[in-house]
C-alpha cells in the first residue's frame, strides 16, 4: 500500500519508460489528490552551485522526476535548522526556508548527509499510482533507512533493492539497462 515516506521501486518492466526506468523513489505525499516523490538515484551532470549561485558548496542535483524539471526541490534531516519544513516520515522533510538553507550551507551548518536537492518531481493524479501499482509498474517497500537514506541513494540503489526483494527480482539486478544492447 502506497504511503508517504515508502519506497517505490521500479518493476523490471517499467524498462520502455526513459523517467522511471530503473528508479527508486521517496512517496513524499499520497492522498485522494495524488501523490508526489523525489527519485533518489539518477544524480545529475552538475551541482547545486550551478544552478544557484549564491551556494557555494557543491552538493549533488538528482533528477528528481519528469515534472516541473525547472524547479528546485530539496528533502532534509534538520528540521530544527530549517523553517517551514514538512514531515514526510522518519525523520525526513520537505522543503522549508530556502534563504536560510542557502546560509546554513555555505556556513557548512548543513552537509551533503543532511539534504538532497531534486531538479523536477515525479506526480501522479488521484488513482494513477493506484494503477500503476495494479498494472505492477511499481513495488512498495518500507524505507528502513529512515533519515539515512538522503546518504544512502546512489546509482547502484534500484540493483540493491532488487537484490534484497530476491527471487525473480534477483535475476534483473544483474540484467544491462539496455537488453538490446546485449
Amino acid at each position: 500500500m502506497p504511503k508517504k515516506g515508502k519506497l517505490l521501486i521500479a518493476e523490471p518492466n517499467l524498462t520502455g519508460d526513459v523517467s522511471f526506468n530503473r528508479s527508486v523513489v521517496l512517496l513524499a505525499e499520497h492522498n485522494d489528490e495524488g501523490s508526489v516523490g523525489f527519485i533518489l538515484n539518477k544524480p545529475l551532470e552538475y551541482d547545486i552551485c550551478d544552478l544557484v549561485t549564491e551556494i557555494k558548496i557543491p552538493f549533488k542535483v538528482y533528477n528528481g522526476g519528469p515534472v516541473e524539471q525547472d524547479n528546485l526541490y530539496f528533502i532534509h534531516k534538520v528540521p530544527e535548522l530549517i523553517e517551514g519544513s514538512v514531515e514526510i516520515s522518519d525523520g525526513i522533510y520537505w522543503g522549508g526556508d530556502f534563504e536560510k538553507t542557502i546560509e546554513l550551507i555555505n556556513s557548512q551548518t548543513i552537509t551533503e548527509a543532511d539534504i538532497r536537492f531534486f531538479l523536477g518531481y515525479s506526480g501522479w493524479d488521484s488513482l494513477q499510482l493506484d494503477q500503476e501499482l495494479s498494472s505492477n509498474s511499481w513495488v512498495v517497500v518500507q524505507n528502513e533507512y529512515q533519515s539515512g537514506i538522503i546518504e544512502k541513494s546512489s546509482t547502484a540503489f534500484w540493483r540493491e533493492k532488487m537484490i534484497e526483494l530476491g527471487g525473480d527480482y534477483l535475476i534483473w539486478s544483474n540484467a544491462p539497462e539496455n537488453p538490446a544492447l546485449n
